[in-house]
Order: structure tokens, then C-alpha cells, then sequence
């Protein structure tokens, strides 16, 4: 497990979201850094309204589910 996901882990369960919320946020995650091939460490705010409107586009994603 690397260091980050280790820290979004902890921080997710710190603030007692459950076991299902954790594995969707990890999940949504490992697609973004997947659509860049790169770790989500390396990524910002640039990458992600990129990926944000690749979502809207393909329809993988309604408007409300951002907020």
C-alpha cells in the first residue's frame, strides 16, 4: 500500500465514513490516476477539471454527483 493511499485510508476512517464510502472514494481514485497513468500525488487541480469533463462528457457522470 503506498504512503498516500495509507493517508486517504486513515483520513477516511477517522472521520468514520463506512466501509462503502471508503472503497467508492479509493476506487474513483485509482480511475483518475489511471485515466493520467500517473499517481494521484502528481496530479492537480489542472487534471482534475480534465477529468472531471471527460466524465461529463462520456456520461459516466450527472452534474450533482461533482458536488
Amino acid at each position: 500500500m503506498t504512503r498516500l493511499r495509507k493517508m486517504m485510508l486513515e483520513e477516511l476512517e477517522r472521520r468514520n465514513y463506512s466501509q462503502g464510502t471508503r472503497r467508492i472514494y479509493l476506487r474513483a481514485i485509482e480511475h483518475f490516476a489511471g485515466y493520467f497513468h500517473q499517481s494521484p500525488d502528481r496530479l492537480g487541480p489542472q487534471q482534475i477539471r480534465e477529468y472531471l469533463a471527460h466524465l461529463f462528457r462520456n456520461g459516466k457522470m450527472a452534474p450533482n454527483s461533482v458536488a
